[in-house]
């Protein structure tokens, strides 16, 4: 029974990948999320079994059945990568007796991570039109889980601060306006203290190993730009699913 569950969950999230695919274009271009997806180059229609999660794209050979052009390896990656986590997060909260509140706050989350992943990666934009209602649910099913308020708007505060006072450190050059804006949905996501600053360290961890390589590869200069969205994404995503256990094995170790 829980492999056939786990299935089901799995194909869910393909399914769901697929529509975030959608959903994070269609929001860079301002456009209604009615009607059915298109190429992005000749703009044609996409046949529904052309449209199938992941299969399509090795079917087609990451091109485009129309005009032959590329489709970005972003495509099947979203969709695999929202599957993987729905999986995960469904593993996590199993035991849990609010099972349908909590998944529903988790699989919000890796929704909303995974938008700011891929929009801030690809644009250097945090997509505050989606983040505010995300961050609005996230608020809501927490306290229905029973969060307390005023340490959901105190992890709020906290991380918006953290980004602020960078904000204006920095003379806006460090982080974005988008970032503390960031930091307030993570406070909201985690009211925890201790799992906001685990996205903090998690975060800045992965971000100066990436820059660093990416510097030693001279693919960047030390003046270039490096999108911060990705990173703390990534960061609440490791939180999300290992944040308790490395929580936990970090108490051990000073103990």
């Amino acid at each position: 029974m829980l492999t056939l569950f786990f299935s089901i969950v799995f194909i869910l999230g393909l399914i769901t990948g697929s529509f975030l695919n959608c959903l994070i274009w269609r929001l860079y271009r301002r456009e209604s999320l009615r009607g059915r997806s298109y190429c992005p180059h000749c703009r044609r229609a996409i046949a529904w079994y052309d449209n199938i999660p992941v299969l399509s794209f090795f079917i087609l050979r990451g091109r485009c059945r129309s005009c032959r052009q590329n489709i970005s390896w972003q495509y099947p990656l979203v969709e695999l990568a929202t599957a993987i986590l729905f999986v995960l997060t469904c593993r996590l909260e199993l035991a849990n007796p609010q099972l349908a509140l909590a998944l529903s706050r988790d699989w919000l989350l890796v929704i909303a991570l995974l938008v700011v992943f891929v929009y801030d990666l690809r644009w250097q934009l945090i997509p505050l039109d989606f983040l505010a209602p995300a961050g609005v649910a996230v608020f809501l099913l927490n306290l229905l889980l029973g969060a307390p308020l005023l340490l959901l708007l105190t992890c709020a505060a906290l991380g918006a601060a953290f980004f602020l006072v960078q904000y204006i450190l920095t003379g806006r050059r460090g982080v974005g306006e988008g970032d503390i804006w960031l930091g307030a949905f993570l406070g909201l996501a985690f009211p925890a203290i201790s799992r906001l600053f685990l996205i903090m360290v998690a975060s800045y961890t992965l971000g100066a190993s990436i820059s660093l390589i990416l510097l030693v590869s001279r693919r960047k200069q030390w003046q270039s730009r490096i999108a911060l969205g990705p990173f703390l994404a990534a960061g609440a995503i490791i939180t999300l699913i290992w944040g308790e256990a490395i929580i936990a094995w970090y108490w051990r170790l000073l103990s």
